[in-house]
């Protein structure tokens, strides 16, 4: 693609082994949104750590934040500062396939070797309200009998799993969970208010449905919503710069799920501006692990399936734009800098990038594309030439 876009693309190319001149490009930047175009590539954990610890070493960052249990990731936060316990089990307690991973078990190894000789840890922590039983059990310590009213009602929401075609739970669980907040900020102690704060947001999410007439009633939009809540409550502490690991419909600055969902990114863009960078990232071609859908519905089995996808050739696809400009693995600023009426046209328009989530459909995956404003959703984009599966570790 010899043209004027290719040639910008191709002049702006950070390689992933030369990252000084992010130094530049991230100056005043003290949240940085790390994306993935599917949650079961061996690669995108490789990248982000080597971006990650960049940002820890040269930048000055405090916190790794990612889409897991917020409850949960208090156990690989205790791990990575020092304390004792299985890596293993506190990786499987997130609650998520997608990391109970060798690549991800890598990745808190190096951040628990990092902070042994840190001046400053670098703390681990999760943003997603999902898998609150760590909450309800640390509440339950905290409180004790005295709150055992407020609890009970609760308990179910252990056992829930929100998923597409499920039934949501009765707006109850929601009011239950807010008179437990409202206990707690009068007569809790206060390790005990985050705790609370987690149930209530789960409760809200799974009293949503997947699919609504109102885009805006839906679980999607709840999660979001309180993703963003969290990060922002982890921005407030002194001096916090934090390192954000979520899907790329999660960290980019839009919406998503056919435009009706403010992404998490959208929100963080609106409540710190140019602080917030949103770092896409996606592949040109390999293998990812996903569950399978079959007629609109996810097949779970024990382990997700492989599926492997080519590159894609076509101008209007973001990927074949980066494999061009660049032939190694690389990162593309996309918010500074001189641009020709060709390369603005470029980026202002819809083109077409690679997205997958937990599931993907065994004939359509090769060609599944999600619309892409690069300049509106992003503020840069990674790219790995290649991919491969993500290796689980419960075999």
């Amino acid at each position: 693609m010899p043209d004027d876009v290719t040639a910008w693309l191709a002049g702006r190319a950070i390689p992933l082994g030369r990252l000084e001149p992010l130094k530049d490009v991230l100056d005043g930047v003290t949240l940085v949104g790390l994306g993935e175009s599917t949650h079961g590539s061996a690669e995108f954990f490789s990248l982000r750590w080597r971006l990650t610890e960049f940002l820890i070493k040269e930048l000055g960052f405090t916190m790794l934040a990612i889409e897991a249990s917020a409850a949960a990731a208090r156990a690989v936060d205790a791990y990575v500062t020092g304390g004792t316990g299985d890596p293993r089990e506190a990786l499987a307690g997130l609650g998520f396939w997608t990391l109970n991973t060798a690549e991800m078990l890598t990745v808190i190894e190096r951040l628990r070797e990092h902070n042994r000789t840190a001046a400053r840890p670098v703390r681990f922590t999760g943003v997603d309200p999902q898998h609150p039983g760590a909450a309800l059990r640390a509440l339950r310590a905290c409180l004790g009998e005295d709150a055992a009213e407020l609890l009970d009602p609760l308990d179910g929401l252990v056992h829930t799993t929100p998923r597409p075609r499920w039934e949501p739970l009765d707006r109850q669980a929601e009011a239950d969970a807010r008179r437990l907040e409202e206990y707690v900020a009068a007569h809790g102690p206060a390790e005990a208010r985050e705790h609370a704060r987690i149930v209530r947001q789960f409760a809200d999410m799974a009293s949503r449905p997947y699919r609504h007439a109102d885009p805006l009633r839906t679980l999607g939009v709840a999660r979001d919503r309180h993703m963003a809540e969290n990060v922002n409550l982890l921005m407030a502490e002194p001096g916090a710069k934090i390192a954000l690991w979520a899907h790329n419909g999660h960290i980019m600055k839009g919406r998503y799920s056919g435009g009706t969902v403010p992404s998490m990114g959208l929100h963080l863009a609106r409540d710190h501006g140019a602080a917030y960078y949103a770092l896409g990232a996606t592949f040109g071609k390999g293998v990812f692990r996903a569950h399978r859908m079959r007629f609109g519905r996810m097949v779970r089995r024990r382990r997700p399936a492989r599926f492997r996808v080519p590159l894609a050739g076509a101008p209007r696809v973001v990927e074949a734009r980066l494999a061009a400009a660049h032939p190694g693995d690389h990162v593309i600023d996309l918010r500074g800098g001189e641009r020709p009426e060709s390369v603005a046209g470029w980026l202002a328009a819809t083109s077409h990038m690679r997205a997958f989530g937990a599931a993907a459909g065994r004939l359509t995956a090769k060609f599944a594309f999600m619309p892409t404003v690069p300049a509106e959703q992003y503020d840069g984009l990674a790219f790995l030439q290649q991919v491969t599966a993500s290796t689980p570790l419960d075999r």
